[in-house]
């Protein structure tokens, strides 16, 4: 089912401020884009991953959700009138109306399959035609928690090595890690959402390690003994707390950091920014596997 992890939507009330703060950090952002039903975002590109800057622009358009369809808009609208962070963590998908189907199977589908298409840019300037097809999925222990698939219709348009170019050197996604008191409770939907009948089990969490990073979920313990950063656990389930994102050379990440006058520190052979809109940042030495 999964090709691995495909984007994090990293929500955040002011967007074009959050695009600066990544800039600071090194990276690559991409100029703004505009979805018709009231969203914003701005994307930040690594190899085959990436994240979407995203912002509630025109709430006007935003749709409500409908018992057999899950409004996108409207689940980001309801996150950020709570707090920014990681919102919404997409798979990638060869074929997302079979995904959609399977999630039905398994009780965490979300209405079917929501396409659309968009026109981006390229490095050049000149226009390139992109399209969508998602699939979502709930886990009903953790509402405020987004998960979907993403399947590319136009993949030769989107993904663009000029993108994938940072000043940091990330270039590559190692995992997404939740946070929850009980992560063995989720189980039985990480397992189905990821497709993966075997998972990594422990004592301070799961793990579905999947063919492009890994999805964690871990104790607000685990959390703060790997990062050095304290996240609550969410009362209301599992929620994103951190992005571990794969760099060439942590001694090019680190005094890059500190001349933008950005609070990181070491810990554990990482280098962890711990708020960045709501999102915990780890930068790790290495590609992913």
């Amino acid at each position: 089912m999964s090709g691995g992890l495909d984007h994090f939507v990293h929500a955040v009330r002011d967007l074009d401020a959050a695009a600066d703060a990544y800039q600071q950090l090194g990276f690559n952002v991409g100029a703004r884009n505009r979805h018709p039903w009231g969203t914003h975002n701005r994307i930040v590109q690594l190899d085959g991953f990436f994240v979407e800057l995203l912002t509630v622009a025109e709430p006007e358009k935003i749709a409500p959700h409908r018992p057999d369809a899950f409004s996108f808009g409207a689940f980001q609208r309801d996150y950020l009138s709570e707090r920014e962070g990681l919102s919404m963590l997409l798979l990638a998908s060869s074929d997302a109306a079979a995904d959609a189907h399977n999630y039905e199977a398994a009780g965490i589908g979300g209405g079917g399959v929501f396409t659309f298409a968009r026109q981006g840019q390229r490095p050049d300037g000149s226009i390139a035609e992109l399209g969508f097809s998602l699939a979502f999925a709930r886990d009903p222990l953790s509402p405020n928690a987004g998960f979907a698939v993403c399947q590319h219709l136009h993949p030769e348009n989107f993904w663009n090595p000029a993108f994938q170019l940072h000043r940091n050197g990330a270039r590559s996604v190692r995992g997404a890690v939740m946070v929850a008191d009980s992560p063995t409770d989720h189980h039985i939907f990480l397992t189905a959402f990821t497709g993966l009948r075997d998972l990594h089990a422990s004592s301070i969490g799961i793990t579905a390690r999947t063919p492009r990073g890994d999805l964690a979920i871990v104790e607000p313990v685990s959390f703060r003994d790997q990062y050095g950063v304290d996240v609550a656990a969410d009362i209301t389930g599992a929620r994103f707390s951190g992005l571990r994102i794969a760099v060439e050379d942590l001694a090019v990440v680190e005094p890059l950091m500190q001349q933008s006058g950005i609070a990181a520190t070491r810990h554990m052979g990482r280098l962890v920014v711990p708020d960045v809109y709501g999102a915990t940042l780890i930068f790790e030495q290495g590609m992913v596997r």
